[in-house]
């Protein structure tokens, strides 16, 4: 673990004082400054980086805000907060916390559908032909366009079960449920190449259990993420603060590099 960031903003702090209280290598605190996560460090006489603490606690809220939004999103929001007011760059962190929990909802949402359909199944006389659907039947009922079906069929997701002379579309039970479990997958914010992923592997290993599996396993990345930025919340505050304090003053006596 990193300790507290100490020492005041009139005293440089060293690449070595950085590296040691961000967790970071003395190379990534130096790459890290050339990507942009944190401003460009002042130099002394002798050409020395002279950090602050602000420094530092930017390198710590860009850990967990790469882990919460990935490393480039997190690159340019650090950016950008350096420059916003607080209440901008407070609205800017607050966006992220509101997404993770959208993304929850919609993972809770798949696992739900992911549930009833697999409840369905298990009730006696359910999966009848008679139970069948034209393409206009089944998108009205999941709420998607035809044309939505049929780019479905094409890309290998749901496929109907009989096509007539006349090309018209018969979806039977198994076809209704797969399209179910598409709809529910990217409801959850699942692309198309993910999906295609995910129903080979119903296909493979057995039906709605591997979907739920999957679902569970989202569930615990978005956990995860959004732990990630909370333990990053004061490192941003100080980070948003910071934009609001005054400048600080030039480096003092050269000092050995770390």
């Amino acid at each position: 673990m990193t300790g507290p960031v100490s020492g005041s903003r009139r005293a440089p702090l060293r690449t070595v004082d950085v590296a040691r209280a961000s967790g970071y290598s003395l190379q990534q605190v130096r790459d890290l400054e050339r990507l942009g996560v944190i401003p460009p460090a002042a130099r002394s006489g002798n050409g020395h980086r002279c950090y602050t603490p602000v420094h530092v606690h930017a390198l710590r809220a860009y850990r967990g805000l790469a882990a919460a939004v990935g490393p480039v999103e997190a690159r340019r929001m650090l950016a950008e907060l350096r420059t916003e007011t607080i209440t901008t760059a407070a609205a800017a962190i607050n966006a992220v916390h509101v997404r993770l929990a959208r993304e929850r909802d919609e993972a809770l949402r798949a696992q739900r559908a992911v549930r009833a359909i697999r409840a369905e199944a298990d009730v006696p006389g359910a999966g009848r032909e008679s139970d069948a659907m034209t393409i206009t039947e089944l998108a009205g009922a999941l709420g998607v366009r035809p044309s939505t079906l049929r780019f479905w069929e094409q890309e290998g997701l749901v496929t109907p079960e009989r096509v007539t002379s006349l090309r018209a579309r018969r979806y039977g039970p198994p076809a209704i449920g797969a399209a179910r479990i598409v709809v529910a997958l990217r409801g959850a914010g699942y692309g198309i190449p993910a999906v295609r992923e995910i129903m080979d592997s119903l296909h493979r290993f057995g039906g709605p259990e591997e979907a739920q599996r999957i679902l569970r396993r989202r569930l615990d990345r978005i956990a995860a993420r959004a732990v990630a930025l909370l333990r990053a919340g004061a490192d941003l505050a100080a980070v948003i603060t910071s934009v609001q304090e005054p400048a600080s003053s030039p480096p003092g006596p050269d000092r050995p590099a770390g």
